[in-house]
């Protein structure tokens, strides 16, 4: 009798903790406002236009562009080396590459849990991330945090894409190079597992809705049907690569980490370098609006443009 006892006593407990939880992980969080400052009076006042400042990284290693608010999402991973820092934090970035707001998700850590986000997309209003083994995702016009979803066996996760209906594919970069996917209400599985994934890095869906995956151990541009059947190899200038952009008419463009070039690959063809020398050259985003390359150059703590002429 006593035994059922205990054992409905700890029952009450777990859902008490699991309600408590439930309740601190959907605590709204501080959004941080654009560059302003009180004056003498007590007012709120907007940097003016006339006014530009630049910088405000720590390590940024990706950024994924917001078409609606026409600014660059810059993800800032903090001090990496650091075991449970949670400094992780979200910059918004204008065109020119100006601040708009330093931190934009990361102003205040109550409710937050942000530790060092690396690849990152938007998708039907969402901001995903991937930050050691979760994918978390983010209301993009808000800032909010929404849901964190565990990825198991995973090591390093690095690059990530969403599809149209939600689907999650993640890069597992060491020690062992793999391609996950996780659904949209968060089941994970193993889609690729070793080669020729080659420490693979970043990721981007083609228009055919195939999977791209771009390594850092070689050259290698690999295009994957949705169930993990690589389909086609194309090869980028240089080996060492991090960032995958591929536009609507399918031209890939692949930054690399290790040597600093930018290589462009239009369909059918061998690729050619259209810039260079950039020093860790990250997981860049396609600014579609001003017709850009924005490329993060991780603890340079800086963003590279690169304006396209085509």
């Amino acid at each position: 009798m006593h035994g059922h006892k205990n054992l409905s006593v700890y029952a009450v407990i777990i859902g008490v903790i699991f309600y408590w939880q439930h309740v601190v992980f959907a605590q709204s969080i501080q959004i941080a406002n654009p560059l302003s400052t009180i004056n003498e009076a007590g007012e709120v006042v907007t940097m003016t236009d006339n006014v530009k400042v630049y910088g405000s990284f720590h390590f940024s290693e990706s950024c994924t562009f917001d078409s609606e608010k026409n600014l660059i999402i810059a993800m800032n991973a903090g001090n990496r080396l650091e075991e449970d820092d949670d400094d992780g934090y979200v910059s918004l970035i204008n065109p020119d590459g100006s601040a708009h707001t330093i931190r934009w998700i990361g102003a205040s850590r109550e409710g937050l849990e942000l530790h060092d986000p690396i690849g990152s997309a938007v998708r039907n209003g969402l901001l995903y991330t991937v930050d050691r083994g979760f994918v978390r995702s983010f209301d993009q016009a808000t800032g909010q945090p929404l849901d964190s979803f565990p990825v198991p066996g995973s090591t390093f996760l690095n690059g990530i894409r969403v599809t149209e209906d939600g689907t999650i594919y993640a890069s597992n970069t060491r020690p062992e190079g793999r391609l996950y996917k996780v659904t949209a209400d968060g089941e994970p599985s193993l889609l690729v597992d070793g080669e020729p994934l080659n420490v693979p890095n970043g990721v981007a869906i083609d228009p055919d809705g195939n999977i791209v995956v771009v390594n850092i151990g070689d050259n290698a541009v690999l295009t994957f049907n949705s169930d993990g059947e690589l389909i086609r190899t194309e090869y980028a200038h240089e080996a060492g690569n991090d960032g995958l952009v591929i536009l609507e008419d399918g031209t890939k463009y692949v930054s690399s980490v290790r040597f600093g070039s930018v290589s462009r690959i239009r369909p059918g063809q061998d690729a050619e370098v259209i810039a260079a020398g950039i020093p860790s050259a990250a997981s860049m985003c396609y600014d579609s609006i001003q017709h850009q390359l924005v490329i993060p150059m991780n603890n340079n703590n800086s963003l590279a443009f690169v304006g396209l002429d085509d």
